[in-house]
């Protein structure tokens, strides 16, 4: 069974104030000449009172946790305003009743107006258009989110769990009603499932005028007439529940239950099993970024491949969650969402991974989406999330420029393994360096990395396949620093 849809059934599945104070007792300064350029002399007194006032309040009530708020400019209602400090592009204004207002935000916010059904399984954007799948249907925004319409008619299975485009063409996934049809946006649906023998559809792919269906028990089924006609193209395919399919150039992959990745050169005609180095079979969601092929998985996290599935490495430095059921990408950025641990983000192909869920209070997160300048995120009760890519991007990328401190070798993982494992070690500095693999008698028995290296994060695969079992230990040296770990070959 579909661990997305198990969950789904078993459900019936301050800003901190101290920092502007600064600020506003500068604004308060330009303020003060202004109103003493156009109040009468005997007013002087009572202006001097007041500004006395807002001063010591500034100064000593804004500190209390209690008499500030920081929220959305679309909630200013203190008409009481009486400065606009500004730093960098944020603009804050502060009132008479000790309320702070920003016109910047940089957490998750949720957007469900209209969303009847939160159980959201699946999201994909189509221009300015999104469309959320879900166990009720399928719902339509055209403003980011904003607002949510149902768009079902026709549709006969409302357990949306796959979404696809092709052209102006919307394919819609169910779990048990096939594949429907929208060429309206979702306006009207029409059946589309003649030849489709097994109706668990959990994912839908597109490459030129083929359409691919991966289901849950019958494999991969192929349309060449926007699914007026399906066929079985599922030789070689063993493991025929089928989670996940990607495309990338001529190179048709899908994700399986247990059965890891496989590849089919031939628009699925034949597949072969593509599995090296992946070390966990539960592939649950693939993406593709340029060159590269990233597959998550159930407790075995996000792995890597640069050679179109021939070989993978671990990449979880960083994933706190390893239960990966949905990755997405923007540009050469790679967001994961994991179900109980929220969203993670990497910036340089899985090497590191940076949680990126501030705010977002379900963490269970089924389904992502980039639309324009946003990244929607589909939860398991919690409904749809937005976010703007940049406040994450940035923020992460300020973290991520930042130079070690020294060399460090950390732990390799997964540890104990078989028969890969990922380690990773920083540097300083452009470095000469050696990272070799001894046994436990001193022999060496690998040697990783023998050069110069830049500065920053690193990682390298160790791939043990004919070694014995047994406890080995990886030496990072280079210059006057060496440091040596220990790790497990268990097969």
């Amino acid at each position: 069974m579909n661990v997305r849809v198990l969950s789904m059934a078993a459900r019936d599945l301050s800003l901190n104030n101290k920092l502007f104070s600064m600020n506003l007792w500068r604004s308060a300064i330009p303020l003060g000449a202004i109103v003493l350029s156009s109040i009468r002399k005997e007013n002087l007194m009572k202006y001097f009172l007041f500004l006395s006032e807002f001063i010591f309040g500034i100064l000593f009530l804004l500190p209390i946790e209690s008499s500030a708020q920081r929220i959305k400019t679309n909630g200013l209602n203190d008409g009481g305003i009486i400065a606009f400090p500004i730093t960098g592009t944020d603009l804050f204004a502060g009132t008479l009743h000790s309320n702070i207002f920003s016109t910047h935000d940089t957490h998750w916010t949720a957007v469900n107006s209209g969303l009847t059904d939160t159980n959201v399984n699946v999201l994909v954007a189509s221009g300015t258009n999104l469309f959320a799948g879900t166990k009720g249907g399928v719902f339509l925004s055209i403003d980011n989110g904003t607002q949510w319409i149902a768009a079902n008619t026709g549709i006969t299975n409302m357990y949306i769990v796959s979404l696809v485009v092709s052209g102006n063409n919307l394919f819609s996934g169910t779990f048990g009603g096939g594949v429907f049809l929208s060429t309206d946006n979702g306006t009207y649906w029409t059946a589309v499932d003649s030849g489709l023998t097994n109706t668990n559809v959990f994912a839908l792919a597109v490459s030129g005028t083929n359409l691919y269906a991966g289901t849950y028990g019958g494999g991969v089924f192929l349309s060449t007439d926007n699914g007026t006609h399906w066929t079985a193209v599922n030789a070689g395919l063993t493991h025929k529940y089928v989670y996940a399919l990607a495309v990338s150039g001529t190179n048709l992959f899908a994700g399986t239950e247990l059965g890891g990745v496989y590849r089919s050169t031939n628009n699925g005609t034949n597949w072969t099993a593509v599995n090296a180095g992946l070390t966990n079979n539960y592939v649950l969601t693939l993406a593709v970024s340029g060159s590269n092929l990233f597959a998550g998985t159930s407790h075995g996290g996000v792995f890597l491949s640069t050679d179109n599935g021939t070989n993978w490495t671990t990449v979880n430095s960083g994933l706190k969650n390893t239960y990966v059921l949905t990755l997405a990408v923007s540009s050469t950025n790679l967001f994961a969402g994991t179900y109980g641990g929220g969203i993670f983000l990497s910036t340089n192909n899985g090497t590191s991974w940076t949680a990126v869920d501030s705010g977002l209070t379900n963490t269970n997160v089924s389904a992502l989406a980039v639309s324009g300048t946003n990244l929607f995120a589909g939860t398991y009760g919690g409904g749809v999330w937005q976010r703007t890519l940049s406040d994450m991007i940035t923020s992460v990328n300020h973290l991520t420029v930042n130079i070690p401190a020294g060399f460090v070798l950390y732990q390799n993982y997964p540890n104990p393994f078989n028969p890969s494992t990922t380690i990773s070690f920083n540097l300083p500095s452009r470095s000469v360096i050696s990272l070799k693999v001894y046994d436990v008698i001193g022999r060496e028995v690998a040697s990783l990395v023998s050069g110069e290296l830049s500065v920053g994060n690193h990682t390298q695969q160790w791939n043990a396949t004919n070694m014995p079992s047994g406890v080995y230990f990886y030496r990072l040296q280079t210059g006057s620093f060496t440091e040596t770990k220990k790790l497990i070959l268990l097969k």
